[in-house]
């Protein structure tokens, strides 16, 4: 054969393969659309999860690959903060309505996580402690409204999984002795293990049992009210030497969750995880997106596939665009997150009053809660329905299938307890054509899809 030919011949068989590398996997194995559901949400018309026909495609589309062999991290769930702001204003509501919004956030198809403070959060009126005095532990502060909702909440789902952070330790611990900024003092470092194991063995009496903590909400942002700065080597000391080993010795299950701060710096977590001493109390590391990119959730899972991802916190703000905030939040925290394997996602906060409080004096003034609640009104806003996106469709138990989502899409799949299949697919941009296996679907412009078969 003539050297042009053979490197013609060459030439064309690299092309091919590059293009076929280009093209994902055809769905394997084959999934069966003939009884699919197909739920609509187009956030810019405030229409979500309506149940629609078959949105059927006169072509062939882009090709989206669901892979029910390739199986990842097992689900908690989603859910929402709930502050002592939010609890104040929710228990404010007459006791029908209040239970029937109870059944509506977490009864079937609901949040099946919650994120709640340790002490006060700056979503609270005031700043307190549950220890103000050295000795003095009580629960007394949250015993008008955030305990008896817990109570109400746990009536409804008693399997709800309930995280907790501080934001600070009480100020007697502190170096600087204020609720804003400071660093735990190291020669309360055992005090304050044993005031966190207090708390979750009062919570326990009240019958509420505390699924996990972390040692401190936002380490790296001392300029809070309430707040506390705790560096990487901090909290590492503090759980080798005291929170660790009291936990051990009062037999708690509760879990350790390290940093939750932002995905700008998943180093903290990488390297408090390389330490043999602090990774044995440890049962993984949780995440904000005010900073860095979601996949840095991915590099920490790289480095330490053993352990667990979280997403524990994202607002919604007073000023921000409805439509453009559930988009983004769809993209980055929901599927974003569970794509980068984390097993809950929370956002912030539940519920707020019309101007935004209750907050600590330089608390977050422009924080939209998912509920608006002026009085007996209700408003439901982004988070809300962000969450409930989520949350309709995947239950805790189901676990996460391996996809590939076409440029402008983005997509994450759960095989569920009950054995369906859900597939959650955002379009970003105009309608457009999507090619799932065999089945053929026109997607609407911006907009949210979900799938159950």
């Amino acid at each position: 054969m003539p050297r042009f030919l053979l490197a013609l011949c060459a030439m064309l068989f690299f092309l091919s393969c590059a293009k076929e590398e280009q093209v994902p996997v055809t769905t394997t194995p084959s999934l069966d659309f003939s009884n699919a559901e197909y739920y609509l949400s187009l956030p810019k018309q405030k229409s979500f999860f309506q149940k629609i026909d078959k949105p059927s495609a006169s072509a062939l589309g882009d090709i989206l690959t669901v892979n029910s062999d390739q199986t990842f991290q097992t689900m908690d769930g989603f859910g929402l903060a709930l502050t002592g702001g939010s609890a104040q204003v929710i228990y404010r509501l007459e006791p029908v309505k209040r239970a029937a919004l109870l059944q509506e956030l977490f009864g079937k198809n609901g949040m099946t996580v919650l994120r709640i403070s340790i002490g006060a959060s700056d979503l609270d009126s005031a700043v307190f402690s549950y220890e103000e005095e050295p000795g003095m532990f009580s629960l007394e502060k949250s015993k008008p409204d955030l305990i008896p909702l817990l109570k109400e909440i746990l009536a409804v789902n008693p399997a709800i999984k309930i995280m907790a952070s501080p934001w600070s330790a009480p100020i007697w611990m502190k170096d600087n002795y204020r609720s804003r900024g400071g660093s735990l003092m190291e020669k309360y470092y055992v005090t304050y293990a044993e005031h966190l194991a207090k708390y979750i063995q009062e919570m326990a009496k009240e019958g509420i049992p505390i699924w996990s903590i972390t040692p401190q909400n936002e380490p790296l942002n001392p300029g809070n009210n309430p707040s506390m700065y705790m560096s990487a080597e901090m909290q590492g000391n503090f759980i080798v030497k005291a929170l660790g080993p009291v936990f051990q010795r009062l037999n708690l299950q509760t879990k350790i969750i390290i940093y939750d701060h932002n995905c700008d710096y998943p180093e903290y977590a990488i390297g408090l995880l390389n330490v043999p001493e602090v990774r044995k109390y440890v049962n993984g590391s949780a995440f904000h997106l005010y900073g860095g990119e979601i996949s840095a959730m991915s590099k920490v899972k790289s480095a330490h596939p053993d352990k667990d991802l979280y997403f524990t916190e994202q607002w919604t703000g007073a000023k921000g665009n409805f439509a453009s905030e559930f988009m983004w939040h769809m993209k980055n925290v929901i599927i974003g997150s569970v794509n980068n394997h984390a097993k809950a996602v929370i956002e912030w906060n539940l519920a707020t009053d019309p101007t935004y409080g209750p907050h600590t004096p330089g608390g977050c003034s422009e924080c939209l809660g998912a509920l608006t609640i002026g009085g007996q009104e209700i408003t439901r806003n982004q988070s809300y329905y962000i969450v409930m996106q989520a949350a309709k469709f995947v239950p805790p138990g189901s676990i996460r299938l391996g996809t590939f989502a076409p440029v402008g899409t983005h997509a994450a799949a759960f095989k569920r307890p009950d054995g369906k299949i859900v597939i959650l697919i955002q379009n970003e941009g105009a309608k457009k054509n999507l090619s799932i296996d065999k089945l053929n679907i026109e997607l609407a412009a911006e907009s949210v899809l979900s799938i159950v078969l």
